[in-house]
């Protein structure tokens, strides 16, 4: 989205950084500027990624200043520490400014995780995206404003799309919406509902449906996570899209194994994600050991399912469900497979 000049000036930014000293826009000024709003375990976030660090790497002497602002969604994230390693694991070296007090989220008055801002030389918006996506067109833009500071600049060719998804002819069919597992925004399928600020037993009783999960044995229920109370408990997922993904952490800070079961059955190396293990007897599981963001299946076409998780131990809080949809092109089964 283009933004006419001289329309918008962009507020201040800064406090506490990685990668940089504190940055203002004022002493910016005379150069372009990139703003990224992210979180560290958002998927979408995450896959915008790996663009904000090549156009950092392509136009940092160029002229263009990105700056990743972490404003974040879960208490966790408001860490410093938890940031300062999700900063160093993504390999970002640009500079990140945190605001877990979401003054500067206001100060923009943005909605979205991730979102994009793009300002000029004099200090004004002249861009912005919100979400995944155009990429070709947000570059566009980077090299119009670094043309206006230097006329003569010499600049490459707008990058290939970076994931074979990102190309234009990507399919994108509509997934199962993210489900919340904490009872302020969670959408809990068991006939009980949620056992608000309390540890409980759940039972399942009935087929579960799309856009609902549900729980079985003990689990102690939050306003933001769901937490294993006992090592027997099961979340179970009906769900249509390409690949799932969950926000944990372990509240004892011990590692904590959580088994993975598609439609009855362990995970194969064909739907596995790299952070997928393997027992010998075949069952198939991931590791949680820190906040953040796990990549479960990835199925590569656009499928429906059920999976199962089954926390080896009590203290897994699980946080949010989020899916993803985009296919490189339609399969003869996709259709099928849709809902």
């Amino acid at each position: 989205m283009r933004i006419d000049r001289e329309k918008v000036r962009a507020p201040e930014i800064g406090r506490v950084w990685f990668n940089s000293p504190p940055l203002s826009l004022r002493q910016l000024r005379g150069k372009a500027v990139l703003i990224d709003f992210w979180d560290y375990p958002c998927v979408n976030c995450i896959r915008t990624l790996p663009y904000i660090k090549a156009w950092h790497q392509r136009y940092a002497e160029k002229g263009l200043v990105v700056i990743g602002i972490h404003t974040p969604e879960f208490t966790f994230a408001q860490y410093e520490s938890n940031v300062e390693r999700g900063v160093r694991e993504f390999g970002l070296t640009y500079p990140i400014v945190i605001d877990s007090n979401y003054e500067l989220w206001k100060a923009f008055a943005n909605k979205y995780w991730p979102a994009k801002y793009l300002i000029d030389k004099e200090g004004y918006i002249r861009g912005a995206h919100f979400g995944e996506g155009a990429y070709a067109e947000t570059e566009q833009i980077i090299q119009e404003l670094l043309r206006e500071i230097d006329p003569s600049v010499a600049l490459p060719d707008i990058m290939e799309p970076l994931r074979e998804t990102d190309v234009p002819d990507t399919v994108c069919f509509r997934p199962t919406p993210e489900l919340y597992l904490g009872y302020r925004r969670g959408r809990i399928g068991n006939q009980s509902g949620f056992h608000e600020d309390g540890s409980a037993e759940y039972m399942i009783a009935g087929e579960p449906q799309e856009n609902f999960f549900y729980a079985e044995g003990r689990w102690t229920s939050t306003a933001e996570y769901l937490e294993s109370a006992s090592a027997d408990g099961k979340i179970v997922l009906s769900y249509s899209a390409g690949g799932v993904n969950l926000v944990m952490a372990s509240r004892s800070r011990q590692p904590i194994e959580v088994l993975l079961r598609q439609d009855g059955k362990p995970l194969e190396k064909s739907n596995a994600t790299p952070e997928t293990k393997f027992r010998e007897d075949g069952s198939s599981y991931i590791t949680v050991d820190g906040a953040r963001m796990y990549a479960l299946v990835e199925n590569h076409t656009f499928e429906a399912h059920t999976l199962e998780l089954l926390p080896q131990d009590n203290g897994l809080a699980m946080y949010a469900f989020t899916f993803t949809s985009c296919v490189e092109k339609p399969s003869a089964n996709t259709a099928g497979a849709r809902r």
